[in-house]
């Protein structure tokens, strides 16, 4: 018990830090710490200069993790992501030199300015933790996670990520303008420019990594696992709907609702950590018929319209 009240206590400590840093932006704080406990990653679909980097170097040095920058073009190769084997003419071997996907945080800046094969090189870090070069396999750090960007009013030498790419996102998030009071205690503080670098770490890569492991023993009650299930399938059963949620999306929503039960210091998952993911878990996966997109509906609306519709479970075994 001890050892769970210093961990909850830590995970404050890392949203205080991040909150300091990062104002205004309490909820989009609080996902991107769900997704990094519960081993995902995020796709933030934004306009340039609203504190992506920012958030994400503020997250690294917090948790005093490796963090690497990659910025998409459509030069970039596979292997300036993965790394490269270089032949060493003294000792007759290659040696493998890591590329920058070898981080606990790595930001894959305007992601959707990658070609698809380039693209592609990422699928396999995201979905099996490690690269494979030249016929060898190095696995990435513990914790990993790969955080993307993509600006949704430009188009311009951009490439659409495929549906197998995006559902391997386990959160779509949007940061959005700050408020007012907000926006002016940014251009008065001293720091504006880069707050990140000023944090000073309050946990270790090693410590979130145990956090990782207790997350997974955070109880979900088959009335609570029943609930995903029925919310999952009711994507893929709505009249405005061409392709619902994926099984990996169920195994998503499940993975983030424990964390969420986590960082609100419960060792049990509650239907309420299930409604307010529902929708940065499933929006993004879901296709709409044209109709539908002619008529005005969002991805959103159909996972509010999902979660209004399934009954919430009542009753529950501890």
């Amino acid at each position: 018990m001890e050892t769970r009240t210093a961990e909850y206590r830590l995970s404050n400590e890392i949203r205080r830090n991040l909150e300091s840093c990062i104002l205004g932006k309490q909820t989009e704080i609080e996902r991107l710490l769900t997704a990094l406990l519960a081993g995902g990653h995020v796709l933030i679909e934004d306009v340039p200069g609203t504190g992506k980097t920012q958030l994400v170097k503020a997250l690294a040095r917090t948790i005093g993790g490796q963090f690497r920058r990659i910025q998409c073009n459509p030069d970039l190769l596979p292997s300036d992501i993965t790394g490269v084997s270089i032949y060493h003419p003294k000792n007759e071997t290659f040696l493998f030199r890591p590329g920058p996907i070898m981080a606990n945080l790595v930001l894959v800046d305007e992601i959707n300015r990658a070609t698809t094969k380039t693209q592609s090189a990422l699928l396999e870090a995201m979905e099996e933790r490690h690269v494979t070069v030249d016929g060898d396999t190095y696995g990435l750090p513990v914790p990993f996670t790969m955080i993307a960007t993509q600006n949704p009013i430009e188009f311009d030498g951009t490439y659409t990520l495929p549906e197998a790419q995006l559902d391997r996102f386990m959160m779509k998030i949007s940061l959005g303008y700050p408020d007012a009071a907000t926006e002016r205690q940014m251009i008065v503080s001293p720091n504006a420019t880069s707050p990140a670098e000023l944090l000073e770490p309050v946990a270790t890569a090693a410590q979130v990594a145990l956090m990782m492991e207790d997350v997974k023993r955070v109880h979900l009650d088959n009335a609570v696992a029943d609930y995903i299930v029925r919310i999952v399938r009711g994507t893929r059963e709505h009249a405005g709907v061409q392709l619902g949620a994926s099984p990996r999306a169920a195994i998503s929503l499940t993975a983030a609702a424990r964390a969420c039960a986590y960082l609100q210091e419960r060792d049990y998952v509650i239907p309420d950590d299930v409604k307010l993911l529902a929708s940065p878990v499933l929006a993004h996966r879901i296709i709409l018929l044209t109709e539908s997109h002619m008529n005005g509906l969002t991805t959103e609306d159909v996972v509010q319209a999902v979660v209004r519709e399934t009954s919430v479970p009542t009753r529950m075994e501890r």
